[in-house]
């Protein structure tokens, strides 16, 4: 809440209360010409004692009417005898003196929500930042409120906002965008503090918008694409070193067994028969063997290619 809205709030209270006294004042007064105009009548046409008792059901009504006052479950009210507090009444019915004890306020002890924001505030690093969150509150002891503070209300908003700003000025932007649970228990504990002493209890504190410059965010942007890039290659390099070591340990393997590697030449030979390939390039060492044992009839082609060019 700005400060112009506060004092707005502040001169239209007193403006009721002026109010609210205005109308105490004539309505006493209308109440008492009422009685006199009554005890004129009733001594004209009634004895002494039927007047009198007409004036004290009069009176009597008179109370229950403007005395009888309830509240719902989740209300209390702050009751006050000629201007001293008396004692907190509900949830239900209950009964003041007209004229004498006065309802002072009625506070919901229910949990609320109060959003507010710290409009453009620097951090630790100097980043023009504008942060919004929300505070979740309950009155705990509604006498305290109510004595304690004048606007107990707006004393929670602004409190949340100042620690607010002292938690965003307090860290740099990059603490707060990742580690912002850490910065709300902060904020809910330095109001906690404050409004304990007032009754009220703050539960938690939860920021939900963190509005940053857009030049920033551009930056920001670009810092996060190459922080993702770096993770990107690092992790290909480590996928080419572990690479690297299995056909390091499979050159040993090879070294020490010669029918193995010629396996795997047959089988690599193999795979590219079953690909279909028109031509493949085959090395020296398994084209000799393959010519020498003609595992695939190789030679018997190359003799009958031989008698066909003959005749």
């Amino acid at each position: 809440m700005k400060k112009t809205e506060y004092v707005k709030n502040k001169k239209r209270t007193r403006r009721y209360s002026i109010c609210l006294i205005t109308g105490y004042c004539f309505f006493t007064l209308f109440i008492a010409a009422l009685f006199c105009v009554i005890a004129g009548v009733g001594a004209s046409l009634l004895s002494f004692s039927q007047t009198m008792t007409l004036l004290c059901a009069l009176f009597l009504g008179f109370v229950l009417f403007t005395g009888i006052r309830k509240n719902d479950e989740w209300e209390r009210a702050a009751v006050l005898r000629f201007g001293k507090f008396r004692t907190i009444k509900g949830p239900g019915l209950f009964l003041v003196i007209p004229l004498i004890d006065r309802v002072a306020e009625v506070i919901d002890i229910r949990i609320r929500v109060s959003d507010f924001s710290a409009q453009e505030t620097l951090t630790l690093d100097s980043v023009t930042v504008t942060v919004d969150a929300l505070c979740f509150w309950l009155v705990w002891d509604p006498e305290k409120a109510v004595l304690e503070v004048e606007n107990y209300e707006d004393a929670v908003v602004l409190s949340s906002k100042t620690a607010l700003r002292n938690a965003v000025s307090g860290n740099n932007l990059t603490t707060f965008l990742h580690r912002g649970d850490v910065i709300e228990k902060q904020i809910q504990h330095d109001v906690d503090k404050k409004t304990t002493d007032w009754g009220i209890t703050v539960l938690y504190i939860e920021i939900t918008d963190i509005k940053i410059p857009d030049e920033l965010q551009d930056s920001l942007s670009r810092l996060a694409q190459a922080e993702r890039e770096k993770k990107g290659r690092v992790l290909l390099a480590e996928a080419e070193i572990e690479i690297a070591r299995k056909l390091e340990e499979a050159a040993h393997i090879y070294e020490k067994c010669e029918p193995a590697l010629k396996l795997k030449a047959f089988s690599i030979l193999n795979e590219g028969l079953k690909a279909g390939n028109s031509m493949m390039l085959i090395p020296n060492s398994i084209a000799e063997e393959l010519k020498g044992r003609d595992l695939f009839g190789l030679q018997a082609l190359a003799e009958l290619k031989n008698k066909a060019e003959e005749s």
